[in-house]
């Protein structure tokens, strides 16, 4: 009884009942029908405190629930930066890896959460680790970004920790030769010159920022933009970055508007907004600005993949599939789109279709021991119905 009220307090946020059930004799490690912890919940809900209080008192940080999941990587996987410190410094194995052979950098590097790979990195996550699909975080930030300002932080912060350019996919082409081949120019700045040319005023902002003098950061960004200099578009996406950072989303949602209805091509501005809103939890704002960039560039897959991405997240995986269809449409041998659709088919209990999705991975990359290692755990849920 005490187990399941501890259980729901971490669901719901609820303090009072938290300390209640542990007084009472709650046991730490008590789970749910998905095997996830108390603690494994309150991160998946980003309840900081309750985190604090679950890992001071002994709470395993690498615990791992039904789909492999810790909660370390899931708070790497979710961008949630306050955790990550936590995690750590309860005993996160650093090198751990998800179902897919991730390291928590490898999740954060695919969708764009800075602060997180910056944390990851500093706390030892190995930089060039790569996955079962084949990926490093390297690969992933480059194949799965869009080249934009974010990534290109991202990028810079993995290059910077040794990230190699040359490790190569399972098609034997690395992230420099993706990067080229996507035209993403700042990237390559990055990856020949190890650096990328940037205003004064945004080199001055960016570091108060490593030393989280984030009003300083502020002030010169703000600064620079009333000069009214030739980097606008730019110092608007930091001006919001450092507003978000300070979790003060109205403001942030307002800068990176600014640059859209300055620039209707700055279409990566709705992925920055989208994210303010999810961090928010408000889902459907959060995905309507991935429709508003979609509508403007609907061949454009990044953001059908990282609207699907959201999806998931949010439990949809009904319209998560249909995301992953029009993908598919798009990019008919993307066999990483055929895996994460077989995922959704299989939350969604329709084991069948996830084996024929499945399929059409194992046929792109019939040697990879993932995708067969998934279809045979949905034959096995198909036999068990």
């Amino acid at each position: 009884m005490e187990n399941d009220n501890l259980l729901r307090s971490c669901e719901k946020g609820d303090l009072t009942s938290f300390e209640r059930a542990l007084t009472s004799g709650a046991e730490l490690e008590a789970r749910d029908a998905q095997g996830r912890t108390a603690l494994m919940i309150a991160t998946q809900k980003n309840h900081k405190e309750m985190v604090a209080k679950l890992i001071a008192a002994g709470s395993d940080v690498n615990a791992r629930d039904i789909t492999q999941l810790t909660p370390f990587i899931c708070a790497a996987a979710n961008g949630f930066d306050e955790l990550i410190p936590l995690m750590v410094e309860g005993g996160a194995e650093l090198a751990s890896v998800n179902r897919f052979g991730g390291t928590a950098l490898l999740p954060s590097s695919e969708k764009g959460y800075l602060k997180t790979v910056e944390l990851c990195i500093k706390a030892g996550v190995p930089v060039n680790h790569v996955n079962d699909l084949g990926w490093s975080a390297l690969l992933e930030a480059v194949i799965l970004g869009d080249g934009g300002y974010l990534y290109t932080d991202v990028i810079k912060a993995l290059v910077s920790a040794g990230a190699d350019p040359h490790i190569q996919d399972r098609d034997g082409v690395s992230s420099l030769q993706h990067a080229k081949a996507k035209k993403q120019s700042r990237i390559l700045s990055i990856f020949e010159n190890g650096r990328l040319a940037q205003s004064d005023a945004i080199l001055q902002a960016k570091l108060f920022a490593s030393e989280s003098q984030l009003s300083q950061a502020l002030t010169v960004i703000e600064k620079a933009l009333q000069d009214n200099t030739q980097d606008t578009t730019e110092l608007l996406y930091y001006k919001g970055y450092f507003l978000q950072l300070m979790k003060q989303f109205p403001a942030a949602i307002d800068a990176y508007n600014q640059a859209v209805q300055s620039d209707h091509q700055e279409l990566q501005f709705h992925f920055y907004m989208a994210n303010c809103y999810r961090l928010q939890k408000q889902q459907d704002s959060a995905l309507a600005e991935f429709d508003k960039a979609i509508a403007l560039a609907p061949k454009d897959t990044f953001f059908l993949y990282h609207k699907s991405n959201y999806l998931r997240e949010f439990g949809r995986h009904e319209v998560a599939v249909e995301v992953m269809d029009q993908l598919l449409m798009l990019e008919p041998s993307r066999y990483d789109f055929s895996f994460h659709k077989a995922n959704s088919l299989r939350s969604l209990g329709r084991h069948q279709e996830a084996i024929d999705a499945i399929e059409n991975a194992i046929a792109n990359d019939p040697s990879n021991p993932l995708y067969t290692t998934h279809k045979e755990k949905s034959i096995e849920l198909l036999q068990g119905e």
